[in-house]
C-alpha cells in the first residue's frame, strides 16, 4: 500500500523525492506544485471523454473506457518513473487523491516501486496554499516611485542575507504597462499563488521579509485579498528619488527593445496619458528620444503611485530622500532608516 501524506508532509518529502502530477497536462499548465513533473495518465481530450462518459454512462463504463486509453502506455510509464526515482521512491497526485493517483500507485508499486501519495490530492495543497495567506506575515515593504532601482535593491537585499519575498520576479513582470518586456511569459494568478507559499515556507517568521510595494494587478497576474491586505498594512520605507536620476535608469532598461514592442505597451496607457501627451511620446519614440518617452509616462507612473502612497497609513511610512540609482549606495540609506 502506497504511504500516505498531509500536504505539509507530502511538500517536505518534495525535498527528496520527484513529485508526479498525474492530473491532464491543461490543468498541470494552469497551476501545479513547484517543481513537479507533469505525468499524465490522461490527455486533455481523453480527460474530458472519461468524464462525459461517466456522468452519461456511469463509473464501470468511464472506466472501461479509461482502460483502454491507458492500456498501451502502462510499461513506458513504469520505466520512466523507475528513471525519475530517487531511492526507487516517487511521489504521486491527482485533482483530489482519487482514482487517478490510487491508479498510477497501483501500477508503480506492482512494478516494485515505493510511492508516497497526496490525499485529498492538488486540492488539498491549494487549501494549504491559501491559507498561509490568513497568517500573519512580517512583511517590510520597499515603496519608491517606478525607474526607483527597487528590484536591484532588493537583490541587493538578498546579498546581504535579508529574506526577500520578489513579487515581480515571480510573476515574470516589472509591475507597469512595459514590464513584460524581455521576461518568461506570466504564470496564472493560481500558480503564482503557488509559487510564494514555496518562498514563504522557507522564511523564518520571527525576522522581517522585505517585498516591493506592488498594486493588485502585476501585469495579468490578479493578487488575492490576503495577501494584498497584507501588503498594503505593512510598514514601508519609501525612497523618494527625483526624476533625474531615475529617468536613465529607464532608458538602459527599455531602449533596446523594438520601437514596435515599445508603441504596443505604449498605446495600452494611451487614455492614461492623455492623447496629446501620447502623440508626443509616440513621435518622441519615432524619433529615438526615449529620454522623453520615459519622462512623459513617468508624468502618469508617478501621479498613480503617490495616489496609492497617500492611501496607506501615514504613521507606517519612513520617507527617505535618495539622490543616487547605486543599489549598493541606496540599500545602505534603507537598512539605515528601517532599523
Amino acid at each position: 500500500m502506497p504511504e500516505k501524506l498531509s500536504p505539509s508532509d507530502f511538500l517536505e518529502a518534495a525535498k527528496t523525492y520527484p513529485v508526479l502530477d498525474v492530473r491532464s497536462p491543461g490543468e498541470y499548465t494552469r497551476a501545479r506544485i513547484p517543481g513537479a513533473i507533469s505525468f499524465p495518465i490522461f490527455d486533455d481530450a481523453q480527460r474530458a471523454a472519461v468524464g462525459t462518459c461517466y456522468k452519461q454512462k456511469g463509473k464501470d463504463q468511464a472506466i472501461e473506457l479509461g482502460l483502454e486509453f491507458v492500456g498501451p502506455q502502462l510499461a513506458k510509464w513504469v520505466k520512466k518513473a523507475k528513471k525519475l526515482a530517487v531511492d526507487n521512491t516517487v511521489l504521486v497526485h491527482c485533482w483530489r487523491g482519487g482514482m487517478r493517483s490510487g491508479s498510477m500507485a497501483w501500477l508503480f508499486e506492482t512494478a516494485g516501486i515505493k510511492v508516497k501519495i497526496l490525499v485529498g490530492g492538488y486540492k488539498a495543497y491549494r487549501n494549504e496554499v491559501l491559507a498561509i495567506f490568513d497568517q500573519p506575515i512580517p512583511f517590510r515593504v520597499l515603496g519608491g516611485k517606478t525607474g526607483s532601482g527597487k528590484t536591484e535593491i532588493l537583490h541587493e537585499l538578498v546579498k546581504r542575507g535579508h529574506q526577500v519575498l520578489d513579487l515581480e520576479g515571480i510573476a515574470h513582470h516589472r509591475g507597469s504597462a512595459f514590464g513584460h518586456l524581455g521576461l518568461e511569459v506570466q504564470p496564472t494568478s493560481e500558480h503564482f499563488e503557488n509559487e510564494v507559499h514555496r518562498v514563504l515556507c522557507g522564511f523564518d517568521y520571527s525576522r522581517e521579509i522585505w517585498v516591493e510595494d506592488e498594486s493588485r494587478h502585476i501585469g495579468q497576474v490578479f493578487m488575492g485579498a490576503p495577501l494584498y491586505n497584507q501588503l498594503r498594512a505593512a510598514p514601508v520605507v519609501f525612497l523618494d528619488i527625483e526624476p533625474v536620476y531615475r529617468l536613465p535608469h529607464l532608458v538602459n532598461v527599455y531602449a533596446s527593445y523594438p520601437k514596435e514592442d515599445l508603441a504596443k505597451a505604449l498605446g495600452k496607457i494611451k487614455k492614461r496619458l492623455g492623447l496629446d501627451r501620447y502623440a508626443i511620446a509616440m513621435e518622441a519614440l519615432e524619433a529615438g528620444d526615449f529620454s522623453l518617452v520615459a519622462e512623459i509616462t513617468l508624468h502618469y507612473y508617478d501621479k498613480a503611485y503617490m495616489y496609492g502612497l497617500e492611501l496607506r497609513n501615514e504613521s507606517q511610512i519612513t520617507r527617505i530622500e535618495v539622490r543616487t540609482l547605486d543599489p549598493i549606495e541606496q540599500t545602505e540609506l534603507l537598512l539605515s532608516h528601517a532599523s
